[in-house]
């Protein structure tokens, strides 16, 4: 196994014991740290490993941050409604 998905798998730890923490912004700022590292870790297991474990990553970071990728997706969703009418 090499280091990215390693790190991939302590990226994937991480995230689920700091869902588990109480906060009071909801979690967001923590969301913000864990996208910024595991953008750069993601692009780092797909060079190593390839295109499909990095779509594997890649659906499982979505599945842990799935609240900010379902507010991403309404937020295209509207700019693209605009720009269509």
């Amino acid at each position: 196994m090499s280091l990215s998905l390693i790190l991939a798998f302590l990226w994937l730890v991480a995230a689920n014991v700091l869902a588990m923490i109480p906060s009071r912004d909801h979690h967001w700022r923590r969301a913000y740290v864990l996208i910024a590292l595991g953008i750069p870790l993601l692009g780092w297991v797909t060079y190593e490993n390839g295109p499909w474990i990095g779509l594997l990553c890649l659906a499982a970071g979505a599945s842990v941050l799935r609240w900010p990728v379902y507010h991403l997706g309404r937020r295209i969703r509207r700019l693209l409604g605009r720009a269509d009418a």
